[in-house]
């Protein structure tokens, strides 16, 4: 009750302080209650209680998430500027074609990296010999999370950062041209 939410403060505060915009680690802590959520229903699921080492695996899988999410971001934010770059300017549907090009570009890698974590989690999850009772449960949320994670990741993601620069576009827009 303590621990998880000091995480959680302290990864938004680094997020915070590497973007230097709250809107933007706040986009990026999205991840963690949609990783949450698939932790949660296997934990459900297998019916183990909520012990010391799930919650551990909780905290493991926050990191995961909100690093494959900034991987994520950095991937938009690359196709973006060369979006830019290309055409000097953006509107809409530039910013779309962006949006959607930097999305593919990190569809495989994505996939990759969570049936990595699948399969190097498997074992321990198929574990029956000593320490598996304590190793089970600390797997299980990562396992469920890193499922979850991946739809968040490879569609709001990208989703929630279309609608955070067209805002973005649109203010500019309103900066340049005040309303008479």
């Amino acid at each position: 009750m303590i621990v998880v939410p000091i995480v959680i403060l302290i990864i938004f505060a680094t997020l915070y302080l590497t973007y230097n915009s709250f809107i933007e680690a706040a986009h990026i802590l999205l991840a963690v209650p949609f990783a949450l959520t698939g932790g949660f229903y296997l934990i459900w699921l297998l019916q183990y209680n909520f012990s010391v080492a799930v919650w551990v695996g909780f905290i493991a899988l926050f990191g995961a998430a909100v690093q494959t999410t900034i991987v994520m971001v950095v991937y938009l934010e690359e196709a973006l500027k060369r979006k830019q770059e290309d055409l000097g300017t953006l509107d809409r549907e530039t910013l779309l074609e962006a949006v959607t090009e930097g999305a593919l570009l990190r569809l495989r890698p994505k996939v990759m990296t969570v049936t990595t974590i699948i399969a190097g989690l498997l074992p321990i999850m198929w574990s029956t010999g000593a320490g598996s009772e304590v190793m089970r449960p600390l797997a299980a949320p990562v396992f469920g999370g890193m499922l979850s994670s991946l739809v968040h990741v490879l569609i709001v993601t990208p989703v929630i950062f279309y609608w955070i620069r067209l805002w973005e576009l649109k203010r500019e827009a309103r900066a340049s041209h005040p309303a008479d």
